[in-house]
């Protein structure tokens, strides 16, 4: 009995946690730029298993290789909800005929305006060339400035801030809410940025 009162509670404390970590919340780690500036690589996160996915939200989500049938967890935004209407014109997007403000994107559309990324993307010759060569931040996967996207019943259309270089439902379509695994919501890696992210 004496035992149960001085170890009981650490016990709790180490179950619920355990729980917690199984149903609630899990950490994962950034890889590839896809997400910058918002969120660079190796970035440790702690993500929260929702239902409630909203628009502009960052995610991550269950990505399967259609070569190889692997599975990888990728961080996108959402950018589509299902049955949603996008529409990206010179970098202006729409959604449902509505314009929505992309404030996350500012920095990086300011330095492609001002010498297409080439400074920023110093450290990879190739991203410098995807960027020299688009007409526009925001393209199709084709290289188009001015293209629509309906986003299927069920289906969300995610993708990356950093639009020239990141991967995502432009080339490999919608995930539907089973392949999201949950919504980011604190960095805590590195500790000088260690936060809530937007």
């Amino acid at each position: 009995m004496k035992v149960l009162k001085e170890w009981g509670p650490f016990v709790l404390i180490i179950l619920i946690a355990l729980l917690l970590r199984i149903y609630v919340w899990k950490p994962v780690i950034v890889e590839g730029h896809s997400m910058d500036p918002t969120l660079a690589d190796k970035e440790r996160l702690i993500i929260v298993k929702t239902v409630n996915i909203k628009r502009q939200e960052i995610v991550v989500a269950k990505e399967y290789d259609r070569n190889s049938g692997k599975e990888k967890n990728i961080v996108k935004r959402v950018i589509g909800l299902p049955g949603d209407t996008i529409k990206f014109d010179a970098d202006v997007l729409t959604i449902n005929g509505k314009v929505v403000e992309e404030p996350y994107l500012k920095d990086y559309k300011a330095k492609f305006s001002k010498d297409k990324l080439q400074e920023t993307f110093s450290y990879n010759g190739f991203f410098q060339e995807l960027a020299q060569n688009a007409a526009a931040f925001t393209i199709s996967a084709t290289g188009e400035t001015n293209f629509t996207v309906t986003v299927p019943k069920g289906q969300y259309f995610l993708m990356g801030d950093d639009r020239l270089v990141s991967q995502d439902s432009r080339q490999v379509g919608a995930f539907s809410k089973k392949d999201l695994v949950g919504e980011v919501k604190l960095r805590i890696w590195p500790i000088k940025k260690i936060g809530t992210v937007d």
